[in-house]
């Protein structure tokens, strides 16, 4: 399972995660405008990759291209027959668009 953890705890969470389990590299959700375009909060999230590099140097960072995948994850909640209840809830949304953008980045020959 996924955990939804706090932008401001987030690079505390890995920290202790790595304690355990190694971590090699992070994949991380590019919002784009549906043109390819950067948009305001791209710079954002490449900022955030610049400071889990700094906390994680060994680490590689990996950028996939996030766009349509809320859509995706709303119709395929829809299809698993969520309750409309839980297909309203911000955090599943979140979670199968992550599952989604690692699934577009594992399918990609790195």
């Amino acid at each position: 399972a996924l955990d939804t953890v706090h932008p401001e705890e987030l690079i505390n969470y890995l920290k202790e995660y790595n304690r355990s389990e190694e971590i090699e590299g992070f994949v991380i959700g590019l919002p784009l405008h549906a043109d390819g375009a950067e948009m305001e909060i791209t710079r954002k999230v490449k900022l955030f990759g610049s400071k889990l590099k700094k906390s994680f140097p060994a680490a590689r960072i990996f950028y996939e291209d996030e766009r349509y995948t809320s859509k995706m994850a709303a119709q395929s909640m829809v299809s698993a027959n969520f309750k409309r209840k839980d297909r309203r809830k911000k955090e599943n949304i979140d979670k199968i668009s992550a599952v989604l953008i690692l699934q577009s980045f594992m399918e990609k020959d790195y």
